[in-house]
């Protein structure tokens, strides 16, 4: 693999001694280079045309929420009638879509490598930990950043959750958990570790696409949400997932736009070289 060069890589100036110190040096200067200016160029379109090149998926999302809420969402009483066993089977399943299970692994690692990073070690190392880093980190923003959004957004919204009111009532801004509809915050970590994962690790898509339209029935099953409020939340985690690569791609970092407008995810260390870069640096 070629020594990754530009924003992916530490400067040597980052190096700070003891652990504190370097952890939080690390960690300021990634963040940093999320807010870079992005790269202009007349070969690569910038942040902006590469969102709204989304515009008519997002349009054609939209339209599926409202059809569900005139079509579907009216027989979302019935799953009540489910066997008490799939009903606790579903429960175990939407306990799943907690953001937390993807993004405190993946901050614990951060820091773990930004920890790690020291003056001694070789510049090889370096370059692949920080490649690693910068994909991790995507990850990171784009399932947490969604969620974040979309937790805000349907207090904002006040739809009430599955109850004898109906599909119809709504208590805007209130702050009320059984006012929390819309959308599905679980569905919404789902589709955007279905799309962050999947855009750093393409082989893991069949495994996340079953994860996430699990955790996205599951949520209609226990009676948490409405199916407008999934795909909402589906829709709404995805494009949030893409709109945060589309970031990432107009800097350079993990990913790179085409002339031709489409995103393609640049070669990064393989599983292998980021365990002996790992195992280098404890030694170290």
């Amino acid at each position: 693999m070629t020594a990754v060069t530009g924003p992916e890589a530490v400067p040597a100036s980052a190096t700070a001694p003891g652990w504190p110190r370097r952890t939080v040096t690390h960690l300021g200067v990634w963040l940093a280079v999320l807010f870079t200016r992005p790269r202009r160029s007349w070969r690569t379109p910038g942040f902006k045309a590469l969102v709204l090149a989304h515009r008519w998926q997002a349009a054609v999302a939209l339209g599926l929420v409202l059809l569900a809420m005139l079509v579907v969402d009216p027989l979302a009483a019935e799953v009540k009638r489910a066997p008490r066993s799939v009903i606790g089977i579903a429960e175990d399943i939407s306990d799943l879509g907690r953001s937390g299970y993807i993004l405190i692994p993946v901050a614990v690692l951060i820091l773990w490598i930004a920890a790690l990073l020291r003056p001694g070690l070789d510049r090889l190392s370096r370059a692949v930990l920080a490649a690693f880093v910068v994909r991790l980190g995507f990850v990171f923003v784009a399932v947490g950043l969604p969620g974040l959004i979309g937790t805000v957004l349907k207090r904002w919204i006040g739809r009430v959750r599955p109850s004898e009111l109906g599909h119809w009532a709504y208590q805007p801004l209130s702050w009320r958990s059984e006012y929390a509809s819309l959308p599905s915050g679980h569905t919404i970590t789902a589709f955007a570790a279905l799309v962050a994962i999947g855009a750093v690790w393409p082989a893991a898509r069949p495994v996340l696409w079953v994860y996430a339209l699990l955790v996205g029935v599951s949520r209609v099953v226990v009676s948490a949400h409405f199916p407008s409020d999934v795909i909402a939340g589906a829709a709404f985690g995805a494009f949030g997932a893409i709109l945060v690569r589309e970031w990432f791609a107009s800097r350079g970092l993990a990913f790179t736009a085409g002339p031709d407008g489409v995103v393609r995810a640049r070669p990064g260390p393989p599983a292998p070289r980021v365990l002996r870069a790992l195992a280098t640096a404890v030694e170290r």
